[in-house]
C-alpha cells in the first residue's frame, strides 16, 4: 500500500502548542496546512480565533485547540468552559489532556467523568485525549485507553509534546491492543521523520500531531518521493 502525500496530510494535524509561540508562527501553521490540505491545524487556545481567521478560505483544513494544557490539570469546569470557548472561536477538534495525576493516584472514575464533561461538552465535536504516556506504566495506559473509550473520546493520543518521550510503535501497539476499533490513536511527541510516522502507521496510529517545522519536512520528504507517495 502507498500513501501519497495528498493522502498522508489527511493524517496529519500540523501543530504549534509551545509556550513560545507567537502570531507570526500561528500565520506559518497555517501556510503549511492549507499548502498541502492538511486535515487540521493546532494551536495554543488564545490563538484559535486567529487561526480560524487564517483558514477561512480552505474550508477543508480545520482549526483545532487544546484542552487542560499541558499538565491536565485543571478542574473539569475549567475544562468544559476551555471546550465552549474553542467552539465558539471555531474549534473544529479538540485535545484535551486527561488528568494524569488522578490516574496515576488511582482515581480512575474522575478521570473518567473529567473526559465525559468534556465529550459532552463538544456536542459531537471529535475529542481527542492525551494520555501523556512518558509518566505512565503500559497498566495505566491501558487504564487510561479503556476510560477514553467509556468515556467517549474519538481519539487516544500519546503526548503533548511536551515531555521527553512521546509517540513510540509499543505505545501505539499497546492502545490499539485496549480500543480496537472503539477509538481511533493520535500518534504525537517526537515524530520528527518520514520513516517514524510510517511505522506508527503501520502499528495502528491513523492521525499524527506533528510540529511545524517537522510536519513540514515530512511533507516534503513524502512529495520528493518516486510519484510523490511513501509505501506503507
Amino acid at each position: 500500500m502507498r500513501l501519497t502525500v495528498a493522502e498522508l496530510a489527511r493524517l496529519v494535524d500540523v501543530s504549534a502548542v509551545r509556550t513560545d509561540v507567537a502570531l507570526e508562527e500561528v500565520r506559518q501553521v497555517a501556510e503549511v496546512a492549507k499548502r498541502y490540505n492538511c486535515i487540521c491545524a493546532f494551536v495554543l487556545p488564545c490563538y484559535v480565533r486567529d487561526l480560524a481567521a487564517m483558514l477561512s478560505d480552505a474550508p477543508e483544513v480545520g482549526a483545532g485547540g487544546t484542552i487542560g494544557f499541558p499538565s491536565g490539570a485543571h478542574a473539569t469546569a475549567v475544562k468544559v468552559a476551555e471546550a465552549k470557548q474553542l467552539l465558539a472561536d471555531g474549534a473544529v477538534e479538540m485535545d484535551m489532556v486527561a488528568n494524569v495525576g488522578f490516574l496515576l493516584s488511582g482515581r480512575y472514575d474522575d478521570v473518567e467523568n473529567d473526559i465525559r464533561a468534556v465529550v459532552k461538552a463538544g456536542g459531537g465535536t471529535p475529542i481527542k485525549v492525551i494520555l501523556e504516556v512518558h509518566y505512565l506504566t503500559d497498566d495505566l495506559i491501558r487504564r487510561g485507553a479503556e476510560l477514553c473509550v467509556r468515556a467517549g473520546a474519538a481519539f487516544v493520543k500519546t503526548a503533548t509534546g511536551w515531555t521527553e518521550t512521546g509517540a513510540t510503535p509499543h505505545h501505539i501497539s499497546l492502545i490499539k491492543s485496549v480500543v480496537g476499533n472503539q477509538a481511533q490513536i493520535k500518534a504525537a511527541g517526537g515524530i520528527r521523520d518520514l520513516a517514524t510516522l510510517v511505522e506508527l502507521y503501520r502499528h495502528g496510529a491513523r492521525r499524527f500531531g506533528i510540529s511545524l517545522n517537522s510536519g513540514r519536512k515530512i511533507l516534503e520528504a513524502c512529495a520528493a518521493m518516486p510519484g510523490g507517495a511513501v509505501e506503507i
